[in-house]
């Protein structure tokens, strides 16, 4: 039986609403597919919402996400305000405060590699070959959002303030030990606990809470050794646990594994409406040339459907006519396939897998 849900629609910037669109046919496939109904809202928000509103993460906009029951996000950013230090209203404050206000506290990425792909990654096939893990990001707290900041009168001087909370630290830790729980029961607390306090004060919580997860081995990696280690062997990894900052620079270190940003996905999930996203920005250089990857936008797709909507069927197709498009060579350029094929007809290619396929 099918089930009716409405989804946030959030295109963004850039190429934000060439994926984005891409992402919405492959879930009207499935919903067609398996009699389900996905009613979409769209919003406003980065440089488009500035431009309109002035505002990067529009009231209207926050309205629309808080009554759906999950939300589609695209990319944010655009060169006039990115290349402009400047600037008093920047399209990333409207993602922070998304964050901060949908209480999305954590940030879930997996980073997958494709035996087809391994030609393109930066490393040696030996190394990338079988890397499966995912990376549980704090997201709300941290040095991005910590108070006191700013500069001194005589602009010589910047500073800013990081600041963790208990709760902060155990709430997020509480889902990558879950997360161990239902894979290979490893799970890595990435930190800087030899330095920092906010690390050490990580450190102790984490390891207070996994007398309660007594079949997960935990283990602790300083955040320069864990960059070290993702690209010697980045196999020794299963659950990774971090905060913010470090989280959002390893794995945007771990994303070049796969050989190109476009093919990883994420979720942001929280105390209510979770949001999928590529984890790719918005790529202002080849906006409107039909050149951006889809893939990553379709697999936050296929997050939403299993993660928020519960329908794991679903999303394992999407996954399967994803890797059906990477085995025939139906691929944007940054793959390098032997024919390139645009952002539409990869994802149309997608969607005619899903009518295709034979579902058990």
């Amino acid at each position: 039986m099918g089930i009716t849900k409405n989804i946030a629609v959030l295109p963004g910037d850039g190429i934000g609403s060439e994926v984005t669109d891409q992402a919405v046919k492959v879930l009207n496939a499935i919903a067609e597919r398996f009699g389900h109904s996905f009613n979409y809202t769209h919003g406003l928000i980065g440089a488009v919402a500035i431009d309109e509103t002035g505002n990067p993460f529009p009231d209207e906009t926050e309205k629309v996400c808080k009554e759906a029951d999950a939300i589609l996000f695209g990319a944010i950013g655009n060169p006039k305000y990115d290349n402009d230090p400047s600037a008093k209203v920047r399209p990333e404050q409207g993602l922070l405060k998304m964050r901060k206000n949908l209480g999305l506290f954590a940030n879930i990425r997996p980073i997958t590699t494709y035996d087809q792909l391994a030609d393109i990654s930066p490393l040696k096939n030996e190394i990338i070959k079988g890397v499966d893990f995912v990376v549980f990001r704090e997201l709300t707290s941290g040095i991005y959002f910590g108070e006191p900041r700013g500069r001194s009168e005589d602009g010589n001087t910047a500073f800013d303030t990081c600041l963790y909370k208990a709760e902060e630290i155990e709430r997020v830790t509480k889902l990558a030990f879950e997360a161990a729980q239902k894979r290979s029961k490893r799970l890595t607390l990435v930190d800087k606990a030899n330095v920092l306090a906010t690390s050490r004060l990580w450190r102790e919580k984490v390891t207070a809470m996994a007398s309660n997860y007594p079949d997960v081995t935990l283990d602790f990696m300083f955040v320069d050794n864990a960059a070290m280690k993702i690209i010697q062997n980045p196999t020794h990894f299963d659950v990774v646990v971090t905060e913010n900052m470090f989280g959002d620079i390893i794995t945007d270190e771990a994303s070049v594994l796969s050989g190109s940003l476009g093919m990883l996905p994420s979720a942001s999930i929280g105390t209510g409406v979770s949001l999928y996203e590529p984890i790719h920005g918005s790529y202002p250089q080849v906006a409107g040339q039909g050149k951006a990857n889809p893939v990553a936008a379709i697999l936050s797709a296929a997050m939403l459907l299993n993660h928020s909507f519960g329908l794991l069927k679903e999303s394992k197709l999407i996954e399967q006519a994803v890797k059906k498009s990477i085995s025939a060579g139906v691929c944007t350029e940054d793959l390098k396939p032997s024919k390139i094929h645009s952002t539409t007809e990869v994802g149309e290619f997608i969607v005619n897998k899903i009518k295709e396929a034979v579902v058990v």
